[in-house]
């Protein structure tokens, strides 16, 4: 470690001596009731259930399965393992048994944390028991990847375990110097990367305000209750705040806003203007993978003068490839690589690792782009869900950036089924914002309405009706469930 590293334990422990009754984390759930929590007591409770880890198994490097909503003890059990020199791999807390036993199969974690011991977790942390000493040395990050274009997978990166003076989110590079303490709130489930990193924030002497789970006008009240600074969104949370009654809108002071970051999916380029007009130029956007094999940044700024790109790499080069492994010029879409970003493997998966990599090394995750002439990247689709039809290769992500501009849409996916004649044929699903516009006759018209704004090839032969779409909390498309729905 250099001289300004320290471990986590000891960065928790200097927070707990310097703040006293200071709420540090507030988080309120479904029902609405807030729990507040001050570092002193997180500390105390994290040790105590890091003891409780360590007579159940758990030593340095041992892998602590947490699968718990956000709340508290999520925080706390967290904090607990890092004190302990293990690895917190967070785990998705509300899967079918059957996936989640293959995915703990895949992980074999010394302990796994889900629902059932949230009374071990809170008896544990509430004993009286010794301090526990500082762990100090490296150890291997761990995280569950979203699984929206597949299985869930488990991905290892090779980063230290040690609290390097950072100064809050890794992405956070460009709100440059901030004053301490920001007020971030935290929507994202914390069994996420986006969710996660947030961690790094409370370390760094920030504020938590944390939502179990998001709700648009829930989200503009906590901003106007806790004056929040700064936070992250993904795209689906602004189409579902933008759609809220304008007087609803109008009624929240939203003033103490800093900067806001989103990510985690394209979002479309008039949904993001509308966001601006309403927020000011304080959006900035990265672009990345839980893989963290690379990533871009784009300011508010320079995304307004290059509307839809997702900006130019932070710490690592990018590659546009085409199938057969060749460089692109500017302006040709092909597969994004990265080179220089962290090492990382998936868990028990050679075969997938060494896939990821060409032959220089260079990594992808599947996503599909292009650079412009000044090198700022911009966002096809994912690989997977291309819809061949007819030869023809749609990129579905087009058609659902514009369908959700509608302002009868709230949500909708554009995906391809098998046709006997075609290969494919293109069909959309849509979640309207009343549900008593999911009628024959408004998609028709939305039909009509597509046509006139897009490529005919690009546009569903049909468009179907649901009631919510099925997306993670951090706004993927589970685009497979909608597939085998359709494809009768």
């Amino acid at each position: 470690m250099s001289d300004h590293e320290i471990s986590f334990g000891e960065r928790i422990a200097q927070l707990a001596d310097t703040e006293s009754t200071a709420p540090v984390l507030r988080v309120a759930n479904v029902d609405g009731i807030e729990t507040v929590v001050t570092w002193p007591e997180l500390h105390r409770r994290s040790t105590q259930i890091a003891r409780g880890l360590q007579a159940r198994g758990a030593t340095e490097g041992s892998r602590v399965a947490v699968a718990l909503r956000n709340s508290p003890e999520f925080v706390m059990t967290v904090l607990a393992a890092w004190k302990l020199g293990a690895v917190p791999v967070p785990v998705r807390w509300d899967v079918p048994d059957w996936e989640l036993a293959r995915l703990l199969g895949v992980l074999e974690p010394t302990i796994y944390l889900g629902p059932d011991d949230l009374p071990w977790i809170d008896a544990t942390s509430r004993r009286a028991v010794p301090d526990l000493p500082d762990v100090i040395g490296p150890s291997v990050n761990g995280i569950c990847s979203s699984g929206s274009t597949g299985s869930p997978k488990v991905i290892l990166m090779d980063k230290p375990g040690v609290f390097d003076d950072m100064t809050g989110m890794p992405f956070a590079a460009s709100w440059g110097p901030v004053a301490r303490p920001q007020v971030v709130l935290v929507m994202a489930p914390m069994y996420h990367t986006n969710g996660f990193a947030t961690l790094f924030n409370l370390l760094a002497g920030d504020r938590l305000v944390v939502l179990e789970k998001f709700d648009a006008q829930g989200c503009l009240d906590a901003i106007q209750r806790h004056r929040v600074t700064h936070g992250q969104f993904v795209p689906a949370m602004f189409v579902r705040m933008l759609k809220l009654p304008q007087a609803v809108r109008d009624s929240y002071d939203l003033s103490s806003l800093e900067r806001i970051m989103h990510a985690a999916a394209p979002c479309p380029v008039e949904i993001k203007k509308q966001m601006m007009d309403w927020w000011g130029p304080i959006i900035d956007e990265y672009y990345a993978s839980s893989e963290a094999s690379g990533s871009t940044l784009i300011t508010a700024d320079d995304w307004l003068a290059h509307p839809g790109s997702v900006g130019k790499p932070m710490n690592s080069a990018v590659h546009i490839l085409d199938q057969d492994g060749n460089e692109l010029p500017p302006g040709q879409a092909g597969e994004i690589y990265f080179e220089g970003g962290w090492p990382f493997e998936y868990l028990n998966d050679p075969a997938k690792t060494a896939a990821s990599r060409d032959k220089h090394g260079w990594v992808t995750v599947g996503d599909v782009g292009y650079l412009d002439d000044e090198g700022y990247l911009f966002l096809t689709d994912r690989r997977h869900h291309m819809i061949i039809s007819g030869g023809v290769n749609i990129y579905p992500q087009e058609t659902e950036n514009l369908l959700v501009t509608h302002p009868k849409v709230l949500d909708a996916a554009v995906f391809g089924v098998p046709d006997d004649e075609m290969g494919q044929r293109v069909v959309a699903a849509v979640q309207t914002v009343d549900p008593a516009d999911a009628t024959d006759a408004f998609a028709g018209e939305l039909m009509d309405w597509l046509r006139e704004r897009l490529s005919h090839f690009k546009c569903p032969r049909s468009i179907a009706f649901e009631t919510a779409m099925p997306r993670t909390d951090t706004g993927k498309l589970y685009k497979n469930a909608l597939i085998e729905k359709y494809s009768v």
